[in-house]
């Protein structure tokens, strides 16, 4: 099975096209040529992690009349898929999160320094009497328990919001590290 993959818009999801001609893959299997690349997308190839906003297009393969059937030709296409998409040099997307955090003002310095420890970036801020509301956002995966943190860090006194606003894409030497935990984790299992 031969396969071409291109990029699409974010949030425009997944598109399978095929542009099979002359037969080389009977049209009674081109449906397990799709189920095993959709199979794959929710494996995700580069860090085990789910592939969005892409389209694949089957453009060739080969067939035995004899040999040839649903399980071979689903196997084939993920297999395909898996090589495409890691020539494709894929990016990891990351959920970023809006935070507004309220702290008593002698708090400011050490929520600001830990926000930016976390890839956090401050947006504004605004007074509510002896408070200060912090407007930031920050990735999810450097949030993760940031309400007990940010008691911890206020003796009790600071509060906050988080929802969800984007995905951005993670930067090169953190995408390293998670493909590296992902792959240490797979050996992992494998054992």
């Amino acid at each position: 099975v031969f396969i071409r993959i291109a990029p699409k818009g974010r949030g425009e999801g997944f598109e399978f096209l095929n542009e099979v001609v002359g037969g080389n893959i009977p049209s009674n299997f081109i449906p397990a040529v799709e189920k095993g690349v959709v199979e794959t997308l929710s494996e995700g190839p580069v860090a085990g992690y789910q592939v969005i906003d892409v389209a694949v297009t089957v453009y060739d393969g080969k067939h035995h009349p004899v040999d040839s059937d649903e399980v071979s030709f689903k196997l084939a296409s993920s297999h395909a898929f898996k090589d495409a998409f890691l020539k494709a040099k894929p990016i990891l997307l990351e959920p970023i999160y809006h935070l507004e955090i309220t702290v008593p003002e002698e708090f400011m310095g050490d929520v600001m320094g830990d926000l930016s420890s976390r890839r956090g970036r401050i947006s504004g801020m605004d007074a509510d009497g002896h408070f200060q509301v912090i407007h930031a956002e920050a990735p999810l995966a450097e949030i993760d328990r940031y309400a007990t943190l940010l008691r911890s860090m206020t003796q009790g006194k600071g509060f906050h919001a988080q929802r969800f606003d984007r995905y951005e894409e993670v930067p090169g030497d953190i995408m390293a590290k998670v493909i590296e935990n992902s792959q240490k984790n797979k050996g992992k299992e494998a054992a």
